[in-house]
Order: C-alpha cells, then structure tokens, then sequence
C-alpha cells in the first residue's frame, strides 16, 4: 500500500498526485485544501491549520465533521503527526510531499523526521517528492539502482555522519569502497547509465534524485 502525505508548500511543487491509484492521501494543513482543489478526497486531516484562512477551515470542517484539530502549541510538527497516523494503514511506500518549498526550517524539519521514520522502520520506502526531485534516506546495505528517465541525474551526501565502504556500478562515475566525509559534496550529479547496484557498509546515505 501507498500512503501519499500532502503538506501545505506551494502546489506548482508538487508531482503528479493522479498517478497514484488506489494510494492512501492524508492531507496536513493547508495541504487538506490543495487535495480538495485536485479534486483529491483525503482519508486523513492533519494539523492545527493554523495556515488556512477561517473560510478554508470551515471547508475542512464541512468534509470531516469529526476532525480533531491539533493544538498550536505543541511538540511535534504537523508532518510527524500525520506520519504517525500513516503508520496506522501499514504501507509499504509513503510519500511526503509538499514540504520541500517555502519556509526552510519547515523543510529541514521534514527530512529529519522523515529520517527518524525510515530507520524506526526500515521495511518501509520513505521518499520526500516534488516534481523534480526524489529523496531517499538509505542505512548500509545493498541496493539496485534502476534507471529512470524521470530523474537522470544522483546525487549522494552523507547524514549525520560519515559514510563507509560506498560502491556504485552502473553510473557514469563509477567508484569502489569509497568514504564521504560529512559535508562532501564530491558525489553530486552523477548519471545512472544502466541498472546498476549502490553499496555501503556504515553511516546513513541520503540519495537525491533529480530531472535536471
């Protein structure tokens, strides 16, 4: 099952939300009413709306006459709450979108939770989405890597730390038990030339995917 995650950032942002058929939609903040306006029905609303005007609340209201509004002041952001709700439908993938746009501490908030998520639950596919990028969070371990004219080009940072022992095959810059120090920016914009393989053996991997 596919859990989609809609926040509030600009909606020109946003990839093509119809493509995901049959796929669960929680709605977070003004996110709710960027749903509504794609004609998108969510399964779930998620915050405090402290970002929608009191004519949009009532909207809200009116599609989910049991809405429980978050509270302003509180100790989780709206986008963890409604990770936490996702976690309820058992998904296999969940994408959180709309959070890479707008207010950079909101943005930055986003990957660190979405991070937390995808270590707590490694059997599951985290993927931060906009319509040019796709973002991964990877622990050590082997990965295939398949080619996707949607996102041609790679780009591999270190989180948190140092990454070891890294291997990639099939990318135009092929390298072989390689480290990246935290704060290198030497393995960015390569190209998956075939579907190739991604190893390695310590740290935590965050692989940004790009259009362009």
């Amino acid at each position: 099952m596919i859990v989609v995650l809609t926040a509030g950032g600009p909606a020109d942002e946003l990839p093509d939300l119809s493509s995901y058929k049959g796929a669960v939609h929680i709605g977070v903040d003004a996110g709710v009413m960027t749903l509504l306006g794609l004609g998108i029905e969510p399964m779930e609303a998620i915050g405090d709306f402290d970002s929608v005007t009191d004519s949009e609340y009532e909207k809200i209201r009116s599609a989910f006459p049991s809405l429980e509004r978050s509270p302003a002041d509180k100790d989780e952001s709206d986008t963890e709450l409604a990770l936490k709700k996702a976690m309820h439908y058992e998904p296999d993938i969940v994408i959180v979108t709309g959070v890479t746009g707008g207010r950079l501490d909101h943005y930055m908030a986003a990957l660190h939770i979405v991070f937390a998520y995808q270590r707590s639950y490694p059997h599951i596919d985290f993927i931060v989405l906009n319509k040019q990028n796709r973002i991964r969070f990877m622990e050590p371990g082997t990965y295939q890597m398949k080619v996707d004219q949607d996102f041609n080009y790679v780009s591999f940072y270190p989180f948190a730390e140092e990454v070891s022992g890294f291997t990639i095959e099939g990318f135009k810059y092929p390298v072989n038990d390689e480290r990246i120090p935290f704060g290198s920016t030497r393995f960015i914009s390569n190209e998956l030339l075939e579907d190739g393989k991604l190893e390695f053996t310590g740290g935590h991997l965050i692989v940004i995917e790009s259009s362009d």
